[in-house]
Order: C-alpha cells, then structure tokens, then sequence
C-alpha cells in the first residue's frame, strides 16, 4: 500500500533537520536545538514506519557527535515501538563493541528493552571482558546491568565470572584515595579531600549500593554469590570483594544468615580467611562496611559463643576493627557489646571480651576514654569474675583513669578511689579481696616505669605521685592486716606486680626496704635462740643444709608462730617472750618470702646473694616421723603436725621458685636437695593425712575462687568441720582413694589429661595390696601447696651437679656429688602435666549460671594464667630436650629390665616401688609431649615457627640437624621418633598416651596414609600385647581407656569389616574356651570383665561403617554392584557372629548394646542395602538369598531379645524394644516392595513364630490359636519358598520377608 504524502514529507524533514542538526550548536540563549528536536520525537502520537525511523535514528547515532549520542541512546525506549526492540538491541550491542565510550547509556537502555535472552547473553559477555578496561564511575551501571540479567539457571556462572573478572583494582580506591582515606581516619572520618577524591568514594558506595538491592530483592543472586565463594578452593584465591559481599549479604538478607555463618566459619577454619586479609577489607571498604555496622557486630557477637579458638579470634578482630575504622557512634556499640559479653556469666567470653578491651585500650587510648563510662559499668558484676578477670578489669580501668594527666580522666580517678576505698573498708571478706587486687592493679599503672615509655606527657614518677602509691600501698596494708589470708593475697598481688617488671625504680626501693625489714622481724630468728614455751612438741632445727655454730646462723621460726596462731585462736595465753611481739600468722611466711624474693631480684638483676642464706637455713620444727605415736595422738595434735608439714612444704616449694634460676653449682646443688626434702615430707604427710580423713589443711593460694572451694571427698565430713570458720570452714577437704608420694606418686593416674572414676578406683586397688595405710592422694590437696613457676622446670636441665662441703674457714672439706632422682623427677612431671593440661588443653567451655560460681579447674594454677599460652608453650618447647633426654633414659631402664627377666618386664627381680616410679614418669612425659603438640595454638600463623622448633628437637635426636627441612618430613621424623618407643612402654596409660600423640601429629600432617597404618598397627600391638601381672590380676586396664584404643584401632586400619572378624571370629572363641580368670592368647587384653568393652566398640564401628557406605544406583556399572553386594556379605556376617554371642554373654549391658545398635544397623541395612538388592536380586539371585536367610537369622534372635527383656522387665532394655519392632516392621515391608518390584509378589506370605526367650524356650504369653505354626513349620515354609524361588528365578526372598512380619506379629500379640 502506497504511503500517505504527509509522512513522507515527515520523514524527509526530519533526515535532513537531524543531518544539519549534528552542526549545531548550543545558541546563545543556552537551547540546544538538537536536544529540542529529540524530545518533541518522544512525543509522537502515531509513527507509520516504526521500522523506518528506527534506521534513520541509529544512522543519526552512528555519525552524531558524542553529545548528542548519549541523548539518541538514552531516548530510544520512548520513541521507538516494541516490535523495534530486537533491531534496536542488535544496533546497540554492534556499537557497544564500536565505541565503549556509550557503554553506560547503551547499557542503561539495554535493560528497558525487551530483547531476546541469548541477546541479552551476548552483550553480557561481551561487557564481561570488558571489565578490566572500564573506568570506576562506569562499574555501577555495568554491575547493575550484569545483575539484572542474570537468571535461575546461569545466576552461579555468571557471579562466579564477575568475581574472577572484576579485578582487585576496580574494588580498591585509587592511589590518592588511600592517601586521602588515612587523613580521613586521623581527622575523625571528616571529608576533607578534594573533588576528585570524593567522586571516588562515591563510585565505590553507589557500586556497593547495586550490589546490595540486587542481593536484597534477587534471593537467587545472593544465594549464588555465597555459593560461589564458598566453592573457591584456596586462600590464595579469595580477594577483600568476597569478603566484603559477605558482610554485605548477612547485613540484607535475613533468610541467608546462617548459612553465610556456617561459610564462614568453615572458611575460617581451613584459613581461607585470616587476619591480614580481614584487615584489608575494613581498610578498603570502612565506608561501606560503616552501613552494616550493626551486623558485623551480630556476627562477631555469634563468633564469640564458639568453642573454636580460631572463629573466637575472628571475631574479635571483627570488634578491634570496627572500633578503629568506624565513627564514634559505632565505637560506642562495640563498646557496648563487649560490656555485654563481659556480664553473660559465660568464663570463656569474659576473658576474650577483656583481652579485646585490653588491646583497644592500648592501640586507641583516646577514643577508649570516651566510651569509659560504659566500661565502669562492669563493676557491677565483679562477684561472678575470677581473679585473673578482675585483674584485667582494673588494669582497664586504671589505664583508662591514670595513662595520661587530663583533666577529662580526673572523674575516673574520683571513682576509682572510691570504689577501692569502699571495697577495702566493706565488712563482707570477698569485696575486702577485690579491693585488695584492685588497689595493687591501679598502684602498679600510677607508678608504672615510664623511663623508656615515649608516650607524651610521661615523665619519669614524680615525687608526688610516689607519694600517692605509697599511701594506697600502706591503705591496703592496714585495711589488710586483720586477716592472714587478705595479708597474703595482699603479698601475692605486690609480688606479681613487681614480677611485672613495670615498677619504678623509686617505688622499688620503697618496697625493698619495707619488706626486707618486716620479713626478718616477723619469721626470722637466730639459730641460737631456740625458743622456748609450753609447746607440745619439742622444738628442733631442722632441714638445715650447712653447718652452723652455736653463735651464727638463722633460723625460720615456724612451729612457735603455728603454736601461736592456734593458741589465740583458743583464748588461751601467750609466753612472754610473745607477747612482746606482734603476732604474724605463719599463712604469710610463703607469700612475704615470695614478695621479698621478687624485690630483691628486681633490684639486683637477678642475683639473691642478698637472700641466699633462706636457702640453705633450717626450721624450727620438731620430729616429723610419726612412728609409734601416731596412733595414741589426739586429733588437735594430729591436726597441729599436719598444718605445720604443710606449712614447712610450702616454704620448701617456694624456696626452689626462688632460687631455681641461679646459676651456681653450689646452689643448684642446694635446690634439688630442698626438692628431695619436698619429697620426703610428702610422703610423711600421707602417713598423718590416711589417720584423718576429715581435716582441713591451712590455705596457700589465696584468691578469691578457694573462698567457695567444695571439698572433693568420698568420707563423711563431720559437722564440726563444716561450722569451722571463714577460712577453715571453706578449705577443700581430702580424699583417701590413693597415695602421692615418692614411692606412691608413680600411681597417681587420676591426675592425667582425662581423669575417671574407674582411674582412681582402679588405683586405689593397686596400693590396698601393696601399703594399705597410703590411701591419701595429695592431688585432691592440690589447692592447699603453693604454685610451682613456670621457671623451676629448668631444673630438668641439671644433670650431676657436685656440691661442695666447706669446713668452718671456709675451705672445701668434701664434694658431693647431687642428681635429680626418679621421685624428684617425678615430682616436678607431674606439676608439668597439669600445666599443660590447665593452660594448652582447656575443657569445653560451659556457660556458668548467673550468680553461680564457677569450679575449681583453676586453682591452684594463679601465676600460670597471668601468662598466655603461648607463653608456656614457648617454655615447654626450651623443655623438650631435656625431657626427650629422660624419656630416653627411661625407655632404656625398662629395655634393660626386659633383658635381665628374659623379656618380662614385672618378672621377680623388679623392684616394685622403683618400676611403679619410672612408669609414672614415663606417663608423665608422654602426657606432657601429648598436651604440647595437641595445642589448637599451632594452627595459628603465629605460631607456625615454634611448632618447627618444637618438631626440629625431636627430630634432631634421630639424626644430625639439616637446615630448612619441610614441615611434612620434620613430621614424618618425629612420628618415626616416638614410634620406637612402642617396645619400652610399660602401662597400659602410657600406650594409650604414646597412641593419642602419634595421632596428633598425625592430624598435622598432610599426607597421613602410610603413617595411620602404623597407629592401626601398634593400636593391635598393644591389645595383643600381655599387659604387667599386678595389673592383669586387678583388671586394671580401665575400661574407658581400653574403649579408646580399641576405637581407634578400628578407626585406622584398612578393612574395619576384617578387623571386626578376627577379634570376633578368633579372640572371642579363644575366650569362650579359657578358664573363668584366663583371656583369649590372640587378644589377651580381651577378658570375661572387657568383653562387654569390645563388644560394644565393636558394634558401634560396625553400624558406623555401613552407615557411611553409599547406596548403589542403577546407573552404576556391574563391578560396582557386586563389590557392594560382597561388602554386605561381609558386614551381615560380622553382624551375625556379634548378635550370636548374646547366648554365650548375656549380661545386661551387652543386651543393652545389642538392642541399641542392632536397630541402629537393620536402619542402616534398610537405608544403603535394600537400594542395592532391588537392581542386584535378578542378577545375584543366590548371593541376594544367602546375604537375606543370615540376616533373617539375627533379627529373629533380636526378636527373642526383645521377649527376653519384657520377661524381666528391664526398664532399661524394653525401652529399646518399640523402636526395633518399628524397624523389623519396616524391613518386612521393604523386602515386600523389592519383590514388587521384580515381579515376585506371589512369593510373599504370612505366619506366625512363637516368641521365645534367649534359651530357645517358649514363652507362655499368647493364646493357642495364635501360636498355629512352630519352628519347623517355618523351615518347611522357607524349603517351599525356595523351590518357588528355583522355579520362578527371584521368589526364595519371600520367606525371609514374612519370617520377619512372622516375628513382629507374634511379639505384637503377646503384648
């Protein structure tokens, strides 16, 4: 059809308007004609040739200048019509690639258009490669095009291209922005840059600002953003961008906020995420991640409630940097939420909260002070924190209060005064203790040493405030001196200020002077002066090592102050010569000494010439020995002598923390024979501790968690101990399960990593036969002895050490020569272990019940957790050579004890005190190797290196040292170390240790195959292995840790199903066979009284193993099915010899085992088999009917079991009974689909069984009628099925199928 006149004249006009138009300029009134032009087009009511116009416009586009480009583009949508779009979409992408300088508005119009998808593809892909050479203010409308044309099927493989291919430089500011951001951060986040700068930052945000309403209101891109950061493999692979969308997509979408935890935990965990690359991303993009404030803080809140000390660290960093890069207000939050978490109740997120505030405190002091009323705040909840807490609270505080001279502080020192004033002077004794810890925090920051501090405005202490520490020092000394335990905790909290090393010179010589002069008034006297009284025991100088004179020499003067002490406490008189002077308990003899020490030490380097004479001088005391007379002694003089052991070991072990540093001879000489001392009147104490049980030892370690200690005692605590007072009456009281001292100490395994009551009861067997009146362990006194440092271990260092005798001139009369003995030796392992255990092995952390106080784990153990852990980690790794020097050394004794008694390592000529002392030390060492390198620590980027030294010393005593080893041969090394232990280890405890530190190195190794085949190994060595005779003849294999080895023996050898087989298949019948008292020869750790141990594990492994073998397909080939199918031949038989030895072992737990896990594998056997039987019946017909008869077999014995359990009504077994008949039900009607299935649904029929106990015997519950068919009517039933099968190729699984509905029937009507 011809054209009308008018629209050709239209269309003439405007081609040649639009061609003169691309020469036109703005005129002088500021209209641009062409611009004009273009929108009166947008305005057209009726466009005949749509096809027509669009031709002409994109041929405008193509020669129009830049200018009016932008404007054709951006008015396409409005002026063409729909059926245009494909062309125009096609004209546009062809220019895209023509002329990039359009990509924003051709883009833009891109996504108002209705184009085809494979179009739309294209153009995305083509902008895609592209990214890398786009300007940053372009990024925003490219992203927001990328998004919205992403669809359900392609979302992942689009986000997982952008994030490849939006490049690290695209996210980072540019070079003048970072420059610009750091002024930013030091002039309080206030924008003062130029133009230029901020035009970045804007792009930056509006390009974050796409990304978070597309992943807002598009679930399937956020969901594949997440995805495809999760399934990047590597570290090295993940940018600050994905950390970033991360937080973003957890701050939009509220559905998604678990899963991003969970990525991120695992992330975290695999170390994808560290600390640096954290850092990075708050650096970067503090403006944008400043908006999800909120959110961060909810997930580092959620990091903080985690068990795992790497998500803890994480977030904790997550709070360190949101209060260093963020605004005030959001410094106020974290802030905020740390306080929070401060008053939770929960231990574990107490000290992490602090040590956070603790390191923003010392990173931004200034911006600290303002958010110091919130910190105040916590005072308020001081009841519920342990020492160590309130420590690090104080310190806060008072750095916070005291760090600077301004006069904005000047309110928090105001009220820290009043607050420790008010606590010191509180009649309530445990606010008296918590002023006493604060008021020595905030003394040690006022007079903390500033001489090579470069903080501003702190000059050296000025007299003035020396003034003032004096006098809060003297405050709580006198508001202290009332009670000896508030002295002591006072002396304590003094001592570990100065131990500190942060005290001023001038403050120093204040307290130096003060303590030396009240030390000696109040506990020193001279030899000569033996005191004389109405004491009740003679007064001796003893455990004196020089010889004195009688006109020289001093003296501690112990018993007469303890005599004292108790005679005040009675009313009764005072001597004389008492009267005259003050009265000072002898409680604080330890803690003044140790105060004094560490003043000394300070002053001097190090050297304590000034003091050695309390080394070496004796105590006045008297005999010790109780002999005869123990038994015709009353209980207060029982109770006297005990205190005054007590109090003398405690000087002794404060002693060798004093001096065990020093490196002279004489003196180390000195030290190990005070340790042999230590020794000695521990085992003296056990003798006094066994004849009364009930009494309440003086206390040592003072803080505030033994006010409210709870007596650990298995004896009956008479009512006069409970009424006793503040002191006495909240001591921790004695158990009498076992001995520990030199010549018993060697049994006390209840102090390992993982104590149980079947430990100490099986202990306390051992020494009834051997020394029945060393029924006391010292462990369960622990809180009662003072805290060995750190430090005294190098005293594992000493080798000989010859100690000279001199004469009264001074000459050397004699040499002797001094070694660390096996009963000392053992003395400090064990003190070790339990650091290790206390400080790199914590126990899962438990959320404490408000107002509730928490355990005792910690006591004892102050001045260890005033250290980190890496701390004494370091210190432990400085120790392996020395105790790999011993660990030889005993390895070695028991080799050499094993050739002497042809291999029996207990024959008739072992010294049984010696071997139970080297085994104990041998525990001990192994325990200890264990907690090291068991430490989560290692995994910590930090700490890498001392992990390679650790690793370097043990493989170093193998062969010479070669520099620069890889980790995973200094591994393999040290595995292959310890492995050639296996043949020495003498206990039971120790295999089990040596096994479980082979495995923790294993863990850390990254190709562990060949190495876990070693552990499965010695895993069996040791069950097969005829274990010392004292042992075997008690049973004395505990059975939670045979129950460990056996489990991982199965856990690590190569064919569970095998293993499972021969200890069931061989041991077991080996048993069966033996006397009552005998065990199998193959597996002699397998008794009568462990077999219910074996039984169980092995039951357990075995469900686990089919549990996690995968159901077959159809699809998968031949070979495949008939491995599967042989595998369960393999378990089913297994299954079968385990459920048969119920008739042979029917003991209540083993029926419990049965009943449990018996249901548990006919699941598994429901879930992964019956899938493969389906596809495998035709073809397998006969395998398929064997692998069925035999499990057809057990779950009738099961069906028995749970008759028997009805019969004797045994709660604990019938409770089982639904759950399997439920699972039998189950089974029955899934052999019935499988028939289905093949076509073999005639073959399937019912009967009825007679339900029978484990005997066989018939039980008379049901009536007659239901009990029409016997045992021998269900054999006829399975040979008539089988011929049915023979005939119709797949029917013989029928019977199998209806014996078991046969079964449930029964049962259900005998109920």
């Amino acid at each position: 059809m011809k054209k009308p006149a008018w629209a050709h004249l239209t269309l003439r006009a405007s081609l040649n308007c639009f061609w003169g138009l691309t020469y036109y300029r703005v005129n002088t009134d500021g209209i641009s004609m062409p611009r004009l032009i273009i929108s009166q087009l947008k305005w057209l009511d009726r466009v005949v040739d749509g096809k027509d116009l669009t031709t002409k416009i994109m041929q405008l586009i193509s020669i129009a200048p830049v200018y009016l480009q932008h404007d054709f583009i951006t008015s396409l949508p409005e002026i063409v019509g729909d059926s245009q779009h494909a062309d125009v979409g096609k004209e546009l992408s062809d220019l895209l690639t023509e002329n990039t300088s359009l990509t924003v508005p051709i883009l833009d119009v891109l996504s108002s258009l209705r184009l085809d998808p494979k179009l739309v593809s294209e153009v995305r892909q083509l902008v895609m490669g592209k990214l890398s050479s786009v300007r940053l203010d372009d990024l925003p409308v490219i992203i927001k095009f990328i998004l919205h044309s992403v669809t359900t099927t392609d979302a992942l493989e689009v986000i997982s291209e952008l994030r490849e291919q939006l490049d690290l430089q695209h996210c980072v500011l540019p070079s003048q922005l970072q420059t610009s951001q750091s002024r930013l951060k030091s002039k309080g986040r206030r924008s003062s840059s130029g133009n230029q700068e901020n035009s970045g930052q804007d792009c930056v945000i509006l390009l974050f600002d796409v990304i978070k309403s597309a992943v807002r209101y598009e679930k399937t891109i956020s969901e594949a953003w997440i995805k495809a950061i999760e399934s990047t493999p590597s570290g090295s692979e993940h940018k600050i961008f994905d950390l970033t969308m991360l937080l973003i997509i957890y701050s939009t979408n509220t559905q998604t906020k678990k899963y991003i935890e969970r990525v991120l935990r695992n992330k975290i965990r695999s170390g994808c995420f560290q600390e640096q690359l954290l850092q990075s991303t708050f650096y970067v993009h503090y403006l944008v991640l400043k908006d999800v404030c909120p959110s961060i803080l909810s997930l580092a809140q959620s990091f903080l409630h985690s068990l795992d000390q790497s998500i803890i660290l994480f977030g904790s960093l997550l709070y360190k940097y949101a209060f260093k890069f963020f605004d005030t207000y959001c410094q106020q939050e974290v802030v905020g939420a740390l306080v929070t978490h401060i008053c939770s109740g929960n231990e574990a997120e107490v000290d992490t909260a602090l040590d956070i505030l603790l390191d923003l405190v010392v990173v931004n002091l200034s911006a600290m002070r303002l958010n110091a009323v919130f910190v105040k705040g916590i005072l308020d909840y001081l009841e519920n924190m342990s020492p160590q807490q309130i420590r690090k609270l104080f310190y806060i505080l008072s750095t916070l209060a005291f760090s600077k001279q301004h006069e904005a502080s000047s309110h928090i020192q105001d009220d820290m005064h009043l607050v420790i004033r008010k606590q010191l002077s509180s009649t309530i004794f445990k606010y008296k203790l918590i002023g006493i810890i604060g008021a020595v925090t905030m003394a040690g920051i006022m007079a903390a040493d500033r001489s090579s501090s470069l903080t501003q405005g702190r000059a050296a202490l000025s007299s003035e405030q020396c003034t003032q520490v004096t006098s809060l020092l003297q405050l709580v000394h006198s508001c202290s001196k009332q009670s000896p335990w508030a002295s002591a905790l006072y002396y304590d909290e003094f001592a570990n200020l100065i131990q500190g090393g942060k005290l001023a010179p001038k403050a120093l010589e204040w307290a130096g002077q003060t303590i030396f002069n009240d030390f000696q008034d109040a506990f020193v006297v001279d030899f000569c002066a033996v005191p004389e009284g109405d004491y009740p025991f003679p007064v001796k100088a003893l455990y004196g090592l020089e010889e004195y004179s009688s006109h020289d020499g001093i003296a501690i003067n112990l018993l007469p102050l303890l005599f004292s002490e108790d005679f005040a406490k009675d009313g009764g008189r005072m001597t004389s010569q008492e009267s005259d002077q003050k009265l000072v308990s002898p409680l604080c003899l330890a803690p003044y000494f140790r105060l004094l020490r560490l003043c000394v030490e300070r002053q001097h380097n190090g050297n304590l010439e000034e003091i050695d004479g309390l080394l070496d001088c004796p105590v006045f005391l008297t005999d010790l020995e109780p002999g005869e007379r123990l038994e015709s002694m009353s209980v207060k003089e029982h109770s006297f002598l005990c205190s005054l052991i007590f109090l003398t070991l405690n000087w002794f072990r404060e002693v060798v923390n004093g001096f065990c540093q020093q490196k002279s001879p004489e003196m180390k000489g000195k030290v190990l024979t005070r340790l042999k001392h230590i020794v000695e009147l521990q085992r003296i104490l056990e003798k006094y501790l066994a004849d009364i049980p009930d009494y309440v030892p003086p206390p040592a370690n003072f803080d505030l968690e033994t006010l409210d200690i709870t007596p650990h005692t298995s004896t009956a605590v008479s009512a006069k101990i409970r009424k006793q007072g503040n002191i006495g009456g909240r001591k921790r009281k004695a158990d009498d399960s076992k001995t520990s001292s030199s010549d018993t100490l060697s049994k006390e395994d209840s102090s390992e990593c993982d104590p149980t009551s079947s430990d100490r009861s099986q202990l306390e067997k051992d020494f009834k036969g051997k020394e029945e009146k060393m029924s006391v362990s010292l462990q369960n006194y622990r809180a009662f002895f003072r805290e060995l440092d750190i430090e005294v271990f190098s005293i594992l260092h000493c080798g000989l050490v010859t100690k000279c005798i001199l004469d009264t001139e001074m000459h050397t009369e004699a040499t002797e020569v001094v070694q660390l003995q096996p009963p000392e030796l053992l003395f400090l392992l064990e003190d070790l272990s339990q650091k290790v255990e206390n400080m790199l092995t914590p126990s899962v952390a438990r959320r404490v019940p408000f107002l509730k106080s928490k355990g005792s784990r910690n006591i004892g153990f102050s001045h260890l957790h005033q250290r980190s852990a890496q701390e004494i980690a370091h210190s432990i790794v400085r120790l392996l050579t020395p105790m790999c020097n011993h660990l030889e050394n005993i390895h070695n004794y028991f080799q050499c004890l094993a050739a002497e008694n042809q291999g029996v390592v207990d024959g008739p000529g072992v010294k049984g005190q010696e071997y139970h002392i080297m085994s104990s030390c041998y525990q001990r060492l192994l325990q200890t190797f264990h907690g090291l390198f068991a430490w989560s620590g290692f995994f910590q980027p930090e700490n890498y290196n001392l992990l390679y030294s650790a690793l370097e010393v043990l493989t170093n005593r193998l062969k010479q040292r070669e520099p620069d080893q890889p980790l995973e041969e200094l591994l393999s090394q040290s595995f292959h170390y310890l492995q050639n232990f296996r043949h020495s280890i003498p206990s039971f405890h120790c295999a089990l240790y040596l096994i479980r530190l082979l495995m923790v190195l294993l863990e850390k190794s990254t190709a562990p195959t060949q190495n876990k085949e070693k552990i499965a190994s010695l895993a069996r060595q040791f069950l097969c292995r005829v274990w010392p005779r004292g042992e075997k003849e008690n049973s004395n294999i505990p059975n939670d840790q045979l129950h460990v080895l056996l489990s991982i023996y199965l856990e690590h050898t190569d064919s569970v199903l095998k293993a499972i087989e021969e200890i069931a298949g061989v041991g077991v019948p080996e048993l069966i066979n033996s006397p009552k008292d005998a065990s199998s020869s193959t597996f002699p750790t397998l008794t009568r009284h462990t077999f219910v141990i074996f039984f169980r594990v092995m039951m357990a492994e075995l469900e686990k193993t089919v549990k996690g073998l995968q159901a077959g397909t159809a699809a998968d080939s031949q070979q495949i099915h008939e491995e599967k199918l042989l595998y369960w031949n393999m378990a089913v038989r297994d299954f079968s010899i385990l459920i048969n030895l119920i008739k042979v072992f029917d003991s209540r737990p083993v029926l419990h085992v049965c009943l449990k896990y018996g249901r548990l594998f006919v699941e598994a056997f429901l879930k992964q088999c019956m899938p493969l039987l389906d596809f495998s019946f035709r073809k397998h017909r006969e395998d398929v009917l064997s692998l069925l008869e035999t499990f057809q077999l057990n779950t009738r014995l099961l069906h028995h079991l749970c008759g028997h359990s009805k019969i004797h009504q045994d709660t604990k077994l019938t409770k089982h009974v639904p759950l399997l008949k439920k699972t039998l039900e189950l089974l029955v009607c899934r052999v019935k689909a499988m028939l289905v299935l093949n076509n073999c649904r005639e073959a399937f029929w019912l009967g009825n069984l007679k339900n029978r106990d484990l005997q066989g015997e018939e039980i008379i519950s049901q009536n007659s009628q239901e009990s029409t068919a016997d045992e021998s009517g269900d054999d006829a039933s399975s040979q008539v099925s089988k011929s049915k099968a023979t005939e119709d190729g797949e029917d013989d699984e029928a019977s199998d199928g209806e014996k078991e509905q046969d079964s449930d029937e029964s049962d259900d009507d005998s109920d």
